[in-house]
C-alpha cells in the first residue's frame, strides 16, 4: 500500500513539505502544467489538503471526494468555508498559539506607533527637518491613561491586554458572549466604543464579522480615538475608516491588514494619521516555522490516528 496523497494548492513555507517528507505523497498542484486534469486524475486518492491561503469551498471539496483534513496555515481562515467542510465531513485545522505572542508584539509596537506618532517623527528625521527646523511637534496624545476596547478577547487579545496594562491603559472587551475575565464586557460594540478611547481589533474575518467596525462605531470612538487592527481588514468598512480619518472623527488608526490586500485604499497611503504595515504581525522566522511545523503536526496525526492537534470550532463535533 502507497503513502496518502495530499494536495498542496499553492506554494506554502518550506517546512510544510519538509516535515511532510516520508509520510505522505505531496502533490505540489502549482508546479503541475494542467492542475485541472491532475485533480481530476488523482481526485479519488487526495485525503487531505495543505494550504497557506487558497480559498477552498464546498464546490472545491466537491471536485475532491475523498478528502477528510483541511490544515491551514494560519490562525485565520477565513478563506476556508469550514461550514461547508463539515456538512462533507471535512476536518479544517489552523495553528493557534504559537504566533500570539508575535501578533500581539505587533499590535502593542502600532499603538506607540500611533499614539506618539513615531513612524512620523522619523520620516521628519530623514528628510532633514529637524536639524533644519527644529524639533518635532509635540504629539497630543500619550500612553498612560487610555482606555482600550478589544474586539475579540480570545488568545490573541489577551496576550495584548496582558502587554498594555503596565502603560496605565484600562481593557474593556466585546464578544458574541462574557468571558470569566476581570475586565468590563460590552455586549454592544457601539457602546464600548463610546466607553474607551482605542479599539483593538483581533476578531477573525469572514461573512458574520466583514464590516462590524463601521461609520456608526467609528464615530462612536470620537476624535481621541485610535484604531488599531492585526486581525483582517475586511472586520472594518475601510471606506468608512478613511473618512474618519480625514474629517478627524477619529485620531488615527494603525493598520497590519487591508480590505482587499495586497491592494491599499490609496486615500490611506495619504493620511499622515495613518501608520500602515504590510501583513507582518507573524512574520518573523521562528514563528512562521512554528506556524508549518503545526501544519505538519495536523497533517500527521491525522493521517496516523484520525485525531488532529487543532481543529477549528465549526470541525470539532466531527471528532467526537
Amino acid at each position: 500500500m502507497g503513502l496518502p496523497v495530499v494536495l498542496m494548492p499553492g506554494p506554502m513555507h518550506e517546512a510544510v513539505a519538509a516535515g511532510l517528507d516520508g509520510h505522505c505523497e505531496l502533490i505540489r498542484l502549482w508546479e503541475e502544467s494542467d492542475p485541472d486534469a491532475v485533480l481530476a486524475a488523482r481526485r479519488d486518492e487526495i485525503v487531505a489538503v495543505a494550504t497557506g491561503g487558497t480559498a477552498i469551498d464546498g464546490p472545491y471539496l466537491d471536485r475532491l471526494p475523498a478528502v477528510r483534513l483541511v490544515a491551514s496555515f494560519g490562525v485565520g481562515y477565513d478563506r476556508i468555508d469550514a461550514t461547508a467542510a463539515a456538512e462533507r465531513g471535512v476536518v479544517v485545522t489552523n495553528t493557534p498559539g504559537v504566533l500570539d505572542d508575535e501578533v500581539a508584539d505587533t499590535a502593542l509596537g502600532l499603538l506607540l506607533m500611533t499614539v506618539r506618532e513615531l513612524g512620523q517623527a522619523e520620516r521628519y528625521l530623514r528628510d532633514g527637518k529637524w536639524a533644519g527646523g527644529g524639533p518635532y511637534p509635540l504629539t497630543r496624545a500619550t500612553m498612560h491613561g487610555r482606555r482600550m476596547g478589544i474586539l475579540g478577547l480570545g488568545r490573541i487579545g489577551q496576550a495584548i491586554a496582558d502587554r498594555v496594562q503596565p502603560f496605565g491603559i484600562t481593557v474593556a472587551y466585546h464578544n458574541r458572549s462574557p468571558k470569566d475575565v476581570e475586565y468590563q464586557y460590552y455586549p454592544s460594540l457601539v457602546e464600548m466604543a463610546a466607553d474607551v478611547d482605542i479599539l483593538m481589533i483581533v476578531i477573525p474575518g469572514g461573512d458574520t464579522t466583514r464590516h462590524l467596525v463601521n461609520a456608526e462605531v467609528l464615530k462612536a470612538l470620537g476624535p481621541d480615538g485610535i484604531v488599531i487592527n492585526v486581525a483582517r481588514g475586511t472586520v472594518v468598512d475601510e471606506q468608512a475608516l478613511v473618512d474618519a480619518l480625514r474629517t478627524n472623527t477619529i485620531h488615527a488608526a494603525g493598520l497590519d491588514v487591508f480590505e482587499h490586500e495586497p491592494k491599499v485604499h490609496p486615500d490611506l497611503l495619504t493620511l499622515p494619521n495613518a501608520v500602515l504595515l504590510p501583513h507582518v504581525g507573524s512574520a518573523t522566522i521562528p514563528t512562521r516555522t512554528a506556524m508549518a511545523n503545526l501544519v505538519v503536526q495536523n497533517l500527521t496525526t491525522y493521517l496516523t490516528t484520525g485525531a488532529p492537534v487543532t481543529p477549528v470550532p465549526e470541525s470539532t463535533h466531527l471528532l467526537d
